[in-house]
């Protein structure tokens, strides 16, 4: 773990910034998309207070971006590599993974802390997943959820708690080796057996409450950033079976002709349940989805897509258009995992479909890129995954992207060396999730920073501040630091922006290594738990 760095409180030296340092009531407040009206200068307080309302600034929208990738443990895909190892070997593990994600410019992780109706962390309702020591229920030694989280953040990420939230996994050896106080053991009415597989039954009210309770579970005790499902819902379709929901359908069916109609308005009822639960309880915890890429295909229904393939709404019961209108999820990551050209399912009409999809709601939009099909046919050249990027990466309604998996990131350094030299050039705050309390940013001015040549670069500490969940770090060119001192809303806005953005951390340290070489000044806003981005302080100068 790296340590926390100490606060400091040592005045500034002189130098081309110790106007705007020595002069306390030179404080403007932080772009922030909450942001409200500059106040006036009688708000201005000495001592590193900044402005009470913020700045909103357009551009802010243009370092925003969500830069996630998947960290799968079922099957030991990703992480643990086999399970078995130690707590030490398994967190050494996942720091490597959490340093990859820092310097392949992503800004969140999506965990794997549910993979088969088990638990990647210390619960009292679901055994510890096999894949941890090889035994369902064996205990790791720590708990891996917690660790993962307190590090993501130290090094600026955001953890996102991945569920599948019906799968119990396959026959073998999943379902045959389940720990003796397995709740499905313990209730063998919640098991559907699905040919290879099995799930638990959707359609049972006992499972819907069962299953939420694990999620709340999670989102209360646990400091994670959002609560994301994938595509598991009611099972693909498999050659030879069926899903015998007979018993809950005839006892929990009589509302609805159509068994159908009946299976998509179990799923709706989850994602509502969930949903409203964590505004409840947490609110700036996202909650999101990432369903099979074709809701429907225009052939079907003329909302669908023009596509003609699989179809979610009506193989897996996933109706995730009403999910969007109804605002039952806070973000859709649809599985985009086709190549732009390729005739069943076009990457850019199927991008386009989403995008009209959530435009004018509520509902955030990222791409589910297919970083797993990177050597394959058509995927061969360092630029397949920026090529997709070249065209999602333009629409306003797409606000980023995650790719599946974080391992086939690693294995294919081309690619991410190709999305670093273009779409990931300069760093990206997370989205900011909207406040129902409309508040604006909650976290303070930071004060107190320091700057300081290091042997890597220019190491940056400042004071904690109440509220903030993360930091980012600017650096600012002379006329950079002359618009945020000229108090002018626009010229302000133009200096905290992607360009100049370093990154982002959730400690009051982090090191600039690559500073311009005539110096820079430098300033550091605070981002609250809704990750909205707080009021600029005085400009720090960089000491020898």
């Amino acid at each position: 773990m790296r340590s926390m760095a100490r606060a400091l409180t040592t005045p500034r030296a002189g130098g081309r910034w110790a106007a705007a340092v020595a002069t306390a009531t030179v404080l403007l407040a932080g772009c922030s998309a909450n942001g409200g009206d500059p106040a006036s200068d009688d708000d201005r307080e000495p001592g590193g207070e900044g402005i009470a309302a913020p700045v909103a600034c357009q551009a802010d929208d243009d370092k925003r971006q969500m830069r996630g990738a998947w960290l799968t443990t079922v099957r030991n895909i990703d992480w643990p590599s086999e399970p078995g190892l130690s707590a030490d070997e398994q967190k050494a593990e996942l720091d490597t993974w959490l340093d990859e994600s820092v310097e392949m410019g992503l800004n969140a992780v999506f965990l794997h802390a549910r993979p088969t109706a088990d638990a990647v962390y210390d619960s009292e309702l679901e055994p510890w997943a096999r894949y941890l020591t090889g035994e369902q229920g064996g205990d790791p030694g720590y708990d891996p959820l917690e660790y993962a989280v307190e590090e993501a953040h130290e090094r600026g990420l955001e953890l996102h708690a991945w569920f599948n939230p019906y799968r119990v996994g396959l026959q073998d050896p999943d379902v045959e080796n389940l720990a003796d106080d397995h709740p499905v053991v313990q209730n063998p009415d919640w098991l559907v057996d699905f040919g290879s597989e099995a799930y638990v039954d959707p359609g049972n009210p006992e499972v819907r409450a069962w299953v939420t309770s694990v999620i709340m579970d999670v989102v209360e005790r646990y400091d994670i950033d959002g609560m994301h499902f994938d595509d598991f819902f009611y099972p693909y379709p498999q050659d030879g079976a069926t899903f015998d929901d007979d018993a809950s359908w005839e006892a929990h069916g009589g509302d609805f002709d159509d068994r159908g109609d009946w299976r998509r308005d179990n799923v709706d009822q989850l994602m509502r349940d969930v949903h409203g639960r964590i505004q409840e309880t947490k609110p700036w915890v996202s909650f999101g989805v990432s369903p099979f890429g074709i809701w429907r295909n225009d052939s079907t229904d003329p909302a669908g897509s023009p596509s003609s393939g699989l179809q979610s709404y009506d193989a897996q019961y996933a109706d995730t258009r009403t999910w969007i209108q109804e605002g039952t999820v806070d973000y859709v990551a649809p599985q985009l995992y086709w190549e732009r050209g390729f005739s069943t399912a076009d990457y850019e009409a199927m991008t386009d479909w989403w995008a009209d999809e959530v435009e004018g709601t509520d509902v955030d939009l990222y791409v589910g890129q297919a970083a797993y099909r990177l050597g394959e046919d058509g995927w061969t050249d360092d630029d397949a995954l920026s090529t997709q990027l070249d065209y999602s990466g333009e629409l306003d309604q797409v606000s980023g992207d995650i790719y599946f998996s974080i391992k086939s990131m690693r294995d294919n350094a081309g690619a991410v060396d190709h999305l670093l030299g273009g779409h990931y050039s300069e760093a990206a705050l997370p989205p900011v999730i909207e406040d129902p309390e409309g508040e604006g940013p909650r976290a303070g001015a930071v004060d107190d920073v320091e700057a300081r040549s290091v042997d890597s670069g220019v190491e940056v500490e400042w004071n904690e501040v109440e509220d903030a969940r993360f930091y980012a770090l600017y650096r600012l060119p002379a006329e950079a630091a002359q618009a945020l001192e000229s108090g002018d809303e626009d010229a302000y806005c133009s200096a905290l922006t992607a360009e100049h953005l370093v990154g982002m951390t959730g400690e009051p340290t982090l090191t600039d290594t690559e500073p311009l070489e005539d110096g820079a000044g430098y300033v550091v806003t605070a981002l609250d738990d809704y990750r909205a981005e707080g009021p600029v302080g005085a400009i720090a100068d960089v000491r020898g």
